[in-house]
């Protein structure tokens, strides 16, 4: 059985997705929180395999509580439930250690399928926010050895500028070395680099 809990500010949504996972055989949903703290409680007390939370909620955001979810027990898998699709969102909750990305706009159907997806170990990501099939592909037969070092302290967050001081280069040489990486990965902009870097930091 895969138990979920659910981090949701808005009742009627809570209503309707425990509405439509009650006819599901494996999923049971063991409790729900209208804020972060609450979630970090009903988790603490449930342990439930799967939390599908909010970004923006009260009291505590969720990629604050997925960090605290997750340094407490790694074994929970947490999908990020949202109306943000912005890179700085999707970028900021995987770094936090978020398995999954859904927008609250996809079907019901979407969210079962992340819970079941991420209780297999896998992660799943709204086709809405055009995660790129060239994260498929290994960055080590791909990128060159300085694509690969910047593309880490891009994982950590670090601007050009930054890079540029830690490598004594030049930021327009990051910059140019930014470029080079989304075109031989396929992206299609800085927030899906940022979201490789992110989810391939461990693979450099």
């Amino acid at each position: 059985m895969i138990t979920v809990a659910i981090a949701e500010d808005h009742q009627a949504l809570i209503d309707g997705i425990k509405s439509y996972v009650k006819h599901e055989d494996d999923i049971q949903v063991v409790g729900h929180a209208n804020n972060g703290e609450e979630l970090l409680n009903l988790v603490r007390l449930k342990q439930p395999k799967v939390v599908l939370t909010d970004i923006r909620m009260p009291k505590l955001d969720g990629i604050e509580a997925t960090k605290i979810i997750l340094a407490e027990m790694p074994h929970t898998k947490v999908v990020a439930f949202t109306m943000f699709d912005q890179d700085d969102a999707v970028g900021q909750m995987l770094a936090a250690g978020a398995q999954g990305y859904i927008l609250k706009n996809s079907s019901l159907k979407v969210v079962l399928e992340a819970i079941r997806t991420v209780a297999t170990g896998h992660t799943y990501y709204d086709k809405k926010i055009h995660r790129p099939e060239a994260q498929k592909n290994s960055s080590k037969s791909i990128l060159s050895s300085r694509e690969r070092e910047i593309l880490q302290l891009i994982a950590k967050g670090q601007t050009s500028h930054q890079i540029a001081e830690e490598l004594f280069i030049g930021k327009s040489t990051v910059d140019t070395h930014r470029k080079n990486m989304i075109r031989k990965l396929n992206l299609t902009g800085a927030g899906e680099l940022l979201r490789y870097a992110v989810e391939k930091k461990y693979e450099f």
